[in-house]
Order: C-alpha cells, then structure tokens, then sequence
C-alpha cells in the first residue's frame, strides 16, 4: 500500500482528490513510456537513474508522480515518496533515513533467509508457521554443527560476499538474518541495536555495538549515498524489481515563505545542490534504484537562487539539444512542452469526462470541444498548467 503524500489539502496540487489510476488521459503518453523502458527493463536489469519532473503550477506533477510511483509499485518495486517540504534535503542522510524507514528492511530480509534455506535443500512450506530454521532442524535430528556451519556460509556468501553491499551494511544484515534463521543466535535488545544503526539513530552509543563485536562508524552525509546503494540490493535480494524514490515540491528550495515547515539558507540550499551533483555523479555506481524529482519552473528559472545558480549541477542536468518533439528520454521533464504536443482538445474533453465520472466528483458535465480550444489558448500565456486550467474552467462551467 502507498502511503500518502506528507502535506495538507490545500497545498496538493491538482487531480489529488480523484483516482490517480484512472486519469491517465496525456500523461499515460509518457508513463506508459517511463513502464516500458524503465521499469520493466533498464531499471530492472539493474541500471539506476534519477530524473527531474518540472512545469507550472497546476501542470501535473504531484499527479505525474503519484501515477508513475502507483505504476511502480505494480511493477513490484519497493516504493518511496515523501515531499521536500517535510525532509531536510541539504544532508543526504536526511534522505536515507526516509527511505529507510518506508522500506520495511526486515521484510526483504525474510525474503532473504528463505532464498538461503532453499540453498541449502530445504523447503519453506516444510516449516510450521512460527517456527524458526534452526529449531526445525533440531527436531528433525539436522542440527549439527555442520549444518549450522553451512548457515554461516551461506550469510557470508549472501552479504559479505556482495561487492555492492557496505562491509558493515552487509554485517548488521547477516546478523539480523541469522536472527530470524535462528542461528547466530541474536538476543532482541542486540537486534534492536542494529535496526537503529541502519536507520541512523544517533542515541545509541557505538560501544554498545562493539559489544557484539561490531565496529561501524556512524551513518553520515558522506556515507549516506554507498549505505542507500546497499539498501537497494537487499530490496533486489528481497525480491523486489528494485527501488523507486519519488520526491515532490523541491521548489522550497528557494521559497521565502516564512509560513514553509523548512527555511533554507543560502548555505543549505547549495549544499542541496551539491548533494544532488554527487547522487547525479554516483548514480552509476547504483543498481536497480530509480530517482524522480518535481519542483516548479520556478526553480529551474530563477538564476539568483534556483539550479542555474549552481554551475556544477547545472551543467548535469541541462538539456544540451532541444529537439521539435517532446523526447522521453530525456532526464528534465518539462510537463507543460509534453501537455503542449499531447494535450490535443479531444484528449482536454476525455479529461474531463474522466473527472466527471470519478466518484465523489464535484463537476457534473464535461467540457465542450470549444472550451477545450480555449484552455489551449489560455496555457500558452497563462500562470497555469493545462490540468490546472480544466478544472478551473469546469469549476466555472458548473
């Protein structure tokens, strides 16, 4: 289950209250793409990619991201999305840390303690319910310390093995895999120490972990990028297509909103910026884990404070050739050049046939082919995105 976006009502943009599933009218143009060649093949063959959604307000984007993270998750890949409203991006360990939290580590972790049990000949469904590995070996006779010495090899062979896990990613995961084998025998208070390494809980004290003869550093801004890599391939582990981070409202950024739950300074909205450019340089180091980005044009207009401000970044995600056609591919995804050359007004009318026909709609009849020129007219000059405009028209209609 998806969770929900983390701001209010009034602030969503457009399309929130409806069924995100069903108002694919346009956009299903490129998400439909996004599926095809990202989801089900470059990202699932284990490349990595981050991309930046932008337009005017009203152009789609919350909506864009909540169908594309919706899509996602169909495609069984380990969703995450937060706003930037609500999540420091100026320290990347900020970052992880969410991510972290809405992915349900030991989950994939299960996953991977079965994988380890087939390895070794045994089936899962041979296991009553609640019963760990070890415990069903030692009533069936197969306890020995050969037996338990094949669990260690396999955890080794699962975690520490693995070049793109961390050393000390890799071990806690061992560990806490063991724990739910049964063997290495972890106690709960033990268990709940690492949960909270890997989480980056800085209350516990590092002695406490060296006890178990764990020795790791602290997570920080400048490992937080090689511990979400390792994060990602236990998803891959566990089973998952990969990871889908979708970030929302980046253009707080730049906000001087004194009302803004997050106030950046020129220091901390340029170590964003940096931190965006390392994430961009690091991205092929990443397997299986796609980033998506969305802010307003604002941020990518504003040359005092906005990414143009920030040569290093720029220089990475500017689009060197603007072609006739909207391209696909391309990592800046301007929303409002899509929705010129998609949104025809026979695509407008199926829009809003779709929101008149959404439960709970608050419009009763659909717009005419000639309200659907106009909204064309309006987007071209107007502060507004073309589904920004539908509605208003349609409120007005009604």
């Amino acid at each position: 289950m998806i969770p929900e976006w983390n701001q209010d009502l009034e602030e969503q943009e457009d399309f929130d209250d409806f069924s995100v599933e069903r108002l694919t009218c346009g956009i299903a143009f490129l998400t439909d793409f996004w599926r095809e060649k990202y989801l089900q093949e470059y990202i699932r063959d284990g490349g990595s990619k981050i991309k930046f959604v932008t337009g005017r307000q009203g152009s789609g984007k919350t909506h864009f991201l909540r169908l594309i993270t919706k899509i996602a998750d169909t495609e069984n890949y380990k969703t995450v999305q937060f706003s930037a409203k609500n999540i420091w991006m100026h320290d990347f360990k900020e970052i992880y840390i969410e991510v972290f939290r809405q992915c349900d580590i030991l989950s994939c972790l299960e996953a991977v303690s079965r994988h380890i049990i087939q390895e070794m000949g045994f089936s899962c469904d041979d296991i009553p319910q609640g019963m760990k590995f070890i415990d069903y070996l030692s009533q069936n006779g197969m306890g020995d310390a050969l037996t338990r010495r094949e669990i260690r090899t396999q955890l080794k062979q699962f975690f520490l093995d693995n070049p793109l896990l961390d050393n000390n990613f890799a071990l806690a995961c061992s560990m806490l895999t063991g724990c739910i084998l049964g063997y290495p025998i972890l106690e709960e208070q033990n268990r709940e120490l690492l949960l909270a390494w890997l989480e980056g809980d800085r209350t516990i004290k590092l002695s406490q972990l060296r006890a178990m003869d764990f020795y790791p550093c602290r997570i920080t801004k400048y490992n937080a990028r090689h511990m979400l890599r390792s994060l990602s391939e236990i998803i891959r582990m566990g089973g998952y297509s990969g990871l889908f981070i979708a970030i929302d409202n980046m253009e707080i950024l730049i906000s001087r909103s004194s009302l803004e739950p997050l106030h950046y300074t020129k220091t901390k909205r340029e170590d964003t910026y940096e931190s965006l450019r390392q994430l961009i340089d690091d991205i092929d180091s990443m397997r299986n884990i796609m980033f998506t980005c969305a802010f307003d044009r604002e941020l990518l207009d504003n040359e005092n404070s906005g990414l143009k401000s920030y040569q290093a970044l720029w220089m990475r995600i500017q689009n060197e050739i603007v072609g006739e056609q909207f391209n696909r591919f391309a990592d800046m995804v301007d929303l409002d050049r899509m929705a010129a050359q998609e949104y025809t007004p026979d695509v407008i009318v199926s829009i809003s046939e779709s929101l008149c026909k959404e439960r709970n709609s608050r419009f009763s009849s659909p717009l005419q082919l000639e309200a659907a020129k106009e909204i064309i007219t309006l987007s071209r000059t107007g502060a507004f995105g073309i589904p920004k405009l539908i509605q208003n028209v349609m409120q007005e209609v009604k």
